[in-house]
């Protein structure tokens, strides 16, 4: 892979052994829809794994595993729309076989990854069985403007022969889910009642439902060849699969160019009657290629300049990478439909598509680039209250209870049992027990708006959300007069490797502190909420869900007396959970010196008939999670309610114990290390920086980027540029500033949106900080350092020297 300039990723050669990797890399999508990067001559297998992803599309099968009856529900692979494949004739000889990638015709193959316009482009030269030599350019789109339309350019140039091609156009419903291994034993026929046909002269179409799910799919795609009408054209409906075949004239100095065009429409979209007459029409009003990826490229300059960041070097390159990535999952189009934050973004199948936590490390940054779409991912969660104030319910506790993976209609989509690969054990899974997702929620509601100021969501959905999560930690916070505490038992943290006490009859931990502060946080952000309700809006919700003066009575003592555990190891230091300092301490040296990658250490453990909650080894960041929600200001006044000091040493000895005892088993664990270690102003910040900005380039966890990219770890590397070096936050109508430079990463820019104000601009360099706000009829904006205090009108800047800088 090589890195020209900013805007492209290059790959040279044909690597079998890296095709799924470079497919997840080089997914294109616009926020409605995406599909992995795979060769259209390729079909589904070892190598390739084409893949296409609607947002919100998901379908539930039930299969049996290991004897038991298994529920889940995937995001599904829709029906493939790329597949377009060749073969060279000359006078009388017959046809050779369709080329592929893996024939060994291979003389030349190049990919490139234009992140500035949103597309994919292969140049290969080939040279078949016969000897003729065939050179081809191809460029792909899934447009950005128009979020249903997507496009395929690929132009043939013989070098030295004259004859035939011939091109076969089509769209393949014949697929399944396959693209993660680990989920082979699981049923992946999510499609069925396939039904093809074609519109002369040129288009076919496809259409088919989810089995369960019932959602109508149909896509149709126009193929013409240019510049002259092909010698021969066949439309061949088949029972899954849809085929255009042309046979075009091809010689020396004679190129041909064979154009696809495609639409997709589910019966999820508004303002359609039927998804196939919607697809249908979308293809036959398209333009040409070349018009189509002009108003592309204008969408993704729009887009580019919303999200503008600028950061030197190679750091530089692959945040952009990430921000692509990021903008395709999660585009202006997502504001307009109903789906959560997929933890792998629309790249792959892994985690089955589900909605987890990661929306905590891609809204900061959202918020501060396209509210819109953060109040949309927000509103998925409202439209699921209902339901996790259900599970709440049916499992004793009042309030809401979100659920840790979240699918279509927000039950809990938690496998109860998962594969480790390494023994071939199907193991039970406690995962769902991480109920810190709720706390999640609440701080994206509260983050959001404060930064757009969007008190209609504060007041109307927020609040509804942000009382019940409140009312379940209050419910869940059981007094305990042995330690004059209140305790939250049973939970599992962020850490996941710890799932129980080692020798225990079920599953839980107690205290873990990540869990505790955070409820205690929401307990204090709900009683700020209702203080501040306009007194009409406050009496109508309360009385809407029963909420008592009693209640918020409780709410208040819960949030100074929940239990925060501590242990001693040359200082105190916060426990990960209740007892956590009593457990063993792992060999790390031997098991590095014996297995090399331990990032996994739970599997490698359980291979060896031993379990990871014997010992004090952490899968990924946990109690230092605090360090990257909160500022070490807020976190000291956070634990000083608590009755605890946090001061600098003792939050140095946490850091520095944990740092000692984490195996980084998670994307997101080197981001959260390497955001605490620069907000403490510490050596050794860059490394796990590194290991975040590499984490899917470089595959760092092994196979798992070529299932999905890790949409929160990209979205968390952004915000660690923007909120993290600068110490941005947005509170108490201000925005404050508290920049920590890495030596690594001191020069930066980037544009943000904030309130009413468009595109002001923050650049860091030289250890000055310029602020620049456009001209506007809003107000000026109030900024806050250490120590100072200042606004900055509308059409001005300012600039400051930094402490250290002279």
């Amino acid at each position: 892979m090589t890195m020209p300039d900013d805007w492209t990723w290059n790959y040279e050669g044909y690597d079998p052994a890296q095709e799924r990797l470079r497919e997840s890399l080089c997914t294109l999508g616009n926020g409605y829809f995406a599909t992995r990067g795979a060769a259209p001559e390729t079909t589904a297998g070892p190598a390739h794994y084409p893949g296409t992803y609607a947002a919100g599309c998901y379908n539930r099968l039930i299969t049996t595993v290991a004897g038991r009856q298994v529920g889940h529900e995937d995001i599904v692979n829709l029906p493939n729309w790329l597949p377009l494949r060749f073969r060279a004739r000359a006078g009388d000889t017959p046809p050779g076989p369709w080329f592929t990638p893996d024939d060994g015709t291979l003389l030349e193959y190049r990919q490139t990854l234009d992140l500035r316009r949103g597309t994919l482009t292969r140049q290969m030269r080939l040279r078949d069985a016969h000897g003729r030599r065939l050179t081809v350019e191809q460029c792909r789109l899934v447009h950005m403007g128009d979020p249903h339309l997507a496009a395929l350019r690929t132009e043939f140039t013989a070098e030295d022969w004259a004859g035939e091609l011939e091109v076969e156009s089509a769209l393949d419903g014949d697929v399944t889910n396959a693209g993660v291994d680990r989920y082979r034993d699981l049923n992946g026929h999510h499609l069925a009642h396939w039904h093809t046909g074609v519109t002369e002269p040129d288009t076919v179409w496809l259409r088919c439902r989810t089995s369960a799910s019932d959602i109508r799919i149909a896509m149709a795609a126009r193929t013409r060849a240019l510049p002259a009408a092909p010698a021969a054209v066949r439309l061949l409906p088949g029972e899954r699969s849809v085929v255009h075949r042309l046979t075009v004239p091809i010689g020396p100095g004679h190129p041909v160019v064979v154009e696809k065009t495609v639409g997709l429409h589910t019966s999820r979209d508004p303002a359609i009657s039927d998804p196939l007459h919607a697809a249908i029409d979308r293809v036959q009003r398209a333009p040409d290629f070349e018009t189509l990826l002009a108003s592309h490229s204008a969408a993704w300059e729009r887009l580019w300049q919303r999200a503008e960041l600028q950061v030197p070097n190679e750091a530089g390159h692959v945040l952009r990478l990430h921000l692509f990535h990021v903008l395709q999952t999660l585009s202006p189009h997502t504001a307009g439909l109903d789906v959560g934050v997929p933890a792998r973004g629309l790249h792959g199948e892994a985690y089955r598509g589900h909605v987890f936590w990661d929306e905590l490390f891609v809204l900061p940054y959202l918020n501060l680039h396209l509210p819109e779409v953060s109040r949309a991912l927000l509103s998925y969660r409202h439209r699921r209250l209902g339901q996790a104030c259900r599970a709440a319910a049916d499992a004793g506790r009042a309030g809401a209870m979100y659920p840790w993976q979240s699918g279509s209609d927000g039950r809990e989509e938690t496998q109860t049992f998962h594969l480790n690969p390494r023994s071939g054990r199907w193991l039970p899974d406690h995962s769902r027990l991480q109920h810190h997702v709720g706390s999640a929620v609440a701080y994206n509601i509260w983050q959001y708006c404060q930064a757009s100021g969007d008190t209609e969501f504060l007041h109307g959905p927020g609040a509804e959300m942000l009382l019940q999560i409140a009312r379940f930690w209050a419910d869940s916070a059981l007094w305990d007069p042995a330690y004059e505490r209140y305790r939250i038992r049973g939970v599992v943290g962020p850490d996941e490797y710890h799932d129980a006490y080692p020798g225990a009859a079920g599953p839980g931990l107690d205290d873990n502190a990540y869990t505790n502060v955070t409820a205690a946080w929401v307990l204090c952000r709900a009683l700020d909420l209702a203080a501040a309700l306009p007194a009409p809006r406050r009496q109508e919700l309360f009385e809407r869900i029963g909420l008592e003066p009693a209640e918020l009575e409780l709410w208040e003592d819960v949030s100074r007396r929940l239990r925060v555990p501590f242990h001693h190891n040359h200082g105190p230091v916060i426990s990960q959970f209740e007892g956590y300092g009593d457990l063993a301490e792992l060999d790390w040296d031997a098991y590095r010196a014996r297995y090399g990658d331990i990032r996994r250490l739970d599997r490698i453990l359980e291979a060896e008939g031993d379990t990871v909650n014997r010992y004090q080894a952490s899968k990924q960041a946990d109690v230092l999670m605090l360090g990257y929600l909160f500022s070490p200001a807020e976190l000291s006044v956070l634990l000083a309610r608590l009755g605890h000091t946090l001061d600098d040493d003792t939050w140095r000895t946490t850091v520095d114990h944990y740092l000692a005892r984490t195996s980084h088993g998670s994307t997101l664990s080197g981001l959260v290390h390497g955001w605490v270690l620069a907000r403490a102003r510490r050596s050794g910040a860059w490394k796990y920086c590194q290991e975040a900005l590499t984490g899917d380039v470089l595959d760092l966890q092994g196979g798992t980027t070529a299932e999905g990219i890790h949409l929160g770890a990209m979205g968390g590397t952004l915000d660690l540029v923007q909120r993290g070096l600068t110490g941005l936050e947005t509170r108490e109508d201000a925005l404050w500033l508290d920049p920590a430079p890495l030596p690594e990463l001191k020069e930066y820019g980037f544009a943000i949106r904030y309130r009413g104000h468009w595109g002001i601009r923050l650049d860091l360099s030289a250890g000055r900080l310029r602020i620049s706000v456009p001209a506007s009829d809003e107000v000026p904006i109030r900024v806050v350092l250490p120590g100072r205090e200042f606004t900055v009108a509308p059409g001005d800047s300012c600039a400051l020297d930094l402490p250290g800088s002279g």
